[in-house]
């Protein structure tokens, strides 16, 4: 007869064996995506005037000596008078479009791509777009591999995503996690940011900014831009812009350098509880005027200040 005793030991010692299989086979293996990902994202590093470096990126003075060589400029040593950026981005198309992050290269003197390989490229800016924090970069070279944005909006709350960049300029970083909100928008200091950001607990750190947001099927879902934290480094809050918004600002930018966008001059507020009783609904839901620009296209279609 068995005790109970050595019934729960003996169950309890069948749970540990099998647990650590159920754990394995529940979680994704990334292997493949960064097998087929990885040569197509690039490293960017950029030359600032001295004194003055892009906004969310760690220049040489903040960065620890024993991690200093991993920032190490391959071409002529810079002068003195510039100091040094990076960043992330990656290639588009096999003509050497490459997508990265409008405060990655904002105001550089020069932009410079390194590929897996070691391959070194300058860049030329085609183009920038600070509403998005998007940047379009061309570099002289052909046949290179690229990465596809996902063509569909069936991205997810819970699913799972993959960041490959340079953060600390430690090249090739790996990060996973999953999708904690979409359409975030965020505040900057023009106001509220139009980009529907991706909200992720992928880990992101300085120097991942530019880079891409993998799905599991390997397609890029988004663009890293930036992270809410106090210390400067990844506490779990990361935001990468949609591939959707991706893929329109690329056009624009490739076809004339810059995004020109329709508007209405409007200013709206959510409608909260107090709101919602001083107009009489039932529950909070809509939005209230709250400013028109004079002359626009809402105050000429008879829109007031104070409508719902």
């Amino acid at each position: 007869m068995i005790s109970s005793k050595t019934l729960s030991t003996v169950l309890f010692l069948g749970i540990a064996l099998v647990a650590p299989g159920l754990s394995a086979q529940s979680l994704p293996d990334f292997s493949n995506i960064v097998d087929s990902g990885s040569p197509a994202v690039v490293k960017i590093i950029v030359e600032h005037p001295a004194g003055r470096a892009a906004s969310g990126q760690p220049d040489m003075e903040q960065i620890p000596e024993y991690l200093r060589r991993f920032f190490e400029y391959r071409g002529e040593a810079p002068p003195q008078r510039q100091r040094m950026s990076m960043g992330s981005g990656f290639v588009i198309s096999e003509d050497g479009f490459i997508v990265t992050n409008n405060h990655v290269v904002d105001g550089a003197d020069s932009v410079l791509v390194r590929m897996i390989d070691r391959r070194e490229f300058e860049a030329e800016v085609v183009g920038t777009d600070p509403r998005s924090d998007l940047a379009l970069l061309r570099v002289a070279a052909d046949g290179l591999p690229f990465l596809r944005l996902e063509t569909g909006d069936a991205l997810k709350v819970g699913e799972w995503v993959l960041a490959i960049g340079s953060p600390f300029g430690l090249d090739y970083s790996v990060t996973a996690g999953i999708v904690s909100a979409m359409g975030r928008s965020l505040p900057t200091e023009e106001g509220e940011n139009y980009v529907p950001f991706i909200q992720t607990d992928v880990a992101i750190n300085p120097g991942n900014s530019g880079g891409p947001l993998f799905n599991l099927k390997g397609e890029v879902v988004g663009v890293n831009s930036q992270i809410f934290t106090r210390s400067g480094g990844s506490i779990g809050l990361s935001f990468a812009i949609p591939a959707s918004v991706v893929r329109n600002v690329v056009v624009q930018l490739q076809e004339q350098g810059r995004v020109t966008r329709g508007w209405l001059g409007v200013t709206i507020q959510d409608v909260d509880k107090t709101l919602a009783e001083s107009f009489g609904l039932d529950r909070p839901q809509g939005a209230l005027v709250a400013q028109l620009a004079e002359g626009g296209p809402a105050a000429k279609s008879g829109l007031q200040p104070g409508d719902v």
